[in-house]
């Protein structure tokens, strides 16, 4: 599975409807994210469920999964097709997102924008990489110039919404300006 997912670029982690979400596809989940790559989660043999509840799995896969908050979840039966053109497009989207990029302007007057209430401050931000986006943060001389953890995973998700990074993970890094 690991050389797998380093040489693709959209990720499908296939899980069956009738067993739930495993410890396998959470381990799975963990190496495509740390590959960085976009994943789609497709929920199969969805036909084959009698309590067809998908808000109860959708919840399911939320606790299970928690890091891939960012992924698309579809439900498709292999057997009878259903869902699966709705797959395709989820996998361009997936790999568009992934492969984006953001001009350095665009991404401070974003920044300017922001309701930034953690410090250090942050001076400017660059996209250093695609696949997966990867973002530097410049911050002020106070402190280590470090960001916590969850001002980090903040910053990711607002430029994953503000830039449709959907199905992408978004990497961000941190360096002092100097």
């Amino acid at each position: 599975a690991r050389r797998h997912l380093r040489m693709c670029h959209v990720a499908l982690l296939v899980m069956d409807a009738t067993e739930g979400v495993l410890s396998a596809d959470s381990t799975i989940a963990g190496y495509a994210h740390e590959e960085g790559r976009a994943i789609i989660l497709v929920v199969n043999k969805w036909d084959a469920i009698k309590e067809r509840n998908r808000k109860k799995f959708l919840e399911q896969i939320h606790e299970r999964l928690k890091f891939l908050d960012y992924a698309p979840v579809v439900f498709i039966s292999a057997l009878t097709g259903q869902g699966t053109p709705a797959l395709f497009s989820l996998i361009r989207k997936g790999f568009e997102a992934a492969s984006r990029r953001i001009g350095t302007g665009e991404l401070n007057r974003f920044v300017d924008t922001l309701r930034w209430e953690f410090r250090p401050k942050i001076k400017y931000l660059t996209q250093a990489s695609i696949r997966p986006p990867t973002f530097v943060i410049f911050t002020d001389r106070t402190g280590t110039g470090k960001l916590h953890f969850s001002a980090e995973r903040n910053l990711a998700n607002r430029l994953r919404e503000k830039f449709d990074f959907a199905g992408a993970p978004v990497v961000v890094k941190t360096k002092r300006a100097e």
